[in-house]
């Protein structure tokens, strides 16, 4: 086996940067875009692309308050893969946003 060939892969991630644009959000419901792409590393056009795509989806709203968007994440919308269509983004939003769980309902008697 060559060198080459036992380099481990670079480049890639296990989140996805519509993963890491909705995080960033959650954490911060009037973040900028230009912050969004900082932290993601990608250009604001792309991040835009994103957020665009994230509300089509139905993952977020935004709406003006002054100069600067407010975004409200649908916490209670399922993941897209079928694989994990059955569960909500809500734990995973919890998990990497580093947000305390919000209070549950109680459950009837």
């Amino acid at each position: 086996m060559s060198e080459q060939q036992r380099a481990p892969r670079t480049g890639w991630t296990f989140l996805t940067h519509h993963a890491r644009v909705l995080v960033m959000i959650s954490r911060d419901t009037e973040v900028r875009l230009r912050d969004l792409a900082a932290g993601c590393g990608v250009t604001e056009r792309a991040v835009q692309a994103i957020v665009n795509d994230l509300e089509g989806a139905g993952y977020l709203t935004r709406s003006r308050r002054g100069r600067r968007n407010h975004y409200e994440v649908a916490r209670h919308a399922f993941f897209r893969h079928p694989a994990e269509a059955r569960y909500e983004i809500a734990d995973f939003l919890d998990l990497f946003a580093g947000l305390p769980p919000p209070p549950r309902d109680p459950s009837p008697p």
